[in-house]
């Protein structure tokens, strides 16, 4: 495969996630008693798909950019904590457990909701200087944390996925 082809497919899938990042932060679905946001499924299967670097562009980077332009307060802490995320998602994704991929994106996916709930329970508490409103919101973080996880898993490695990204990035026809 040729050097420019793989340069290509990368960026144009890393600005398709980190668009479609931008997109979800940008809104929540109303739940009982707050709001929940989808752009955790995006950050984790990204994440699992793509190198190290290209995670943390999609994950810190999209939530960034999707704070900024609809509710600025707490893109720093989201520019952090996706990705942290996400770059830890990647790792073990790509770094551990080389023979189980399933698993150690599990793994992975475990850690990085971890850190997306502990990180914005203590964004909030110092940017809205009261711990009582990170634990109001705690349970919003929980979900949003286990959604991601769940559905990025399911769509990587059950919807198939995985398997249509290595057959682009892999692929033996355009050398």
């Amino acid at each position: 495969m040729s050097k420019n082809y793989r340069t290509t497919v990368n960026l144009t899938i890393t600005a398709l996630f980190m668009a479609m990042n931008v997109a979800l932060s940008s809104f929540g679905m109303p739940v009982p008693g707050g709001r929940l946001y989808l752009n955790d499924i995006v950050i984790c299967l990204a994440a699992i798909l793509l190198n190290p670097l290209e995670a943390f562009v999609v994950g810190g980077i999209g939530a960034f950019i999707g704070d900024f332009i609809f509710y600025p307060v707490p893109m720093f802490v989201s520019l952090v904590t996706h990705g942290i995320q996400a770059v830890v998602i990647s790792v073990f994704s790509h770094k551990v457990l080389k023979n189980n991929p399933r698993l150690a994106s599990g793994i992975g996916v475990s850690i990085g909701a971890v850190i997306m709930i502990t990180g914005y329970s203590l964004g909030r508490a110092f940017i809205y200087s009261t711990p009582e409103y990170a634990l109001l919101k705690l349970p919003f973080q929980i979900l949003q944390a286990v959604v991601g996880a769940v559905v990025g898993m399911l769509l990587c490695w059950k919807f198939g996925i995985h398997e249509l990204y290595t057959k682009i990035t892999n692929s033996k026809n355009h050398e």
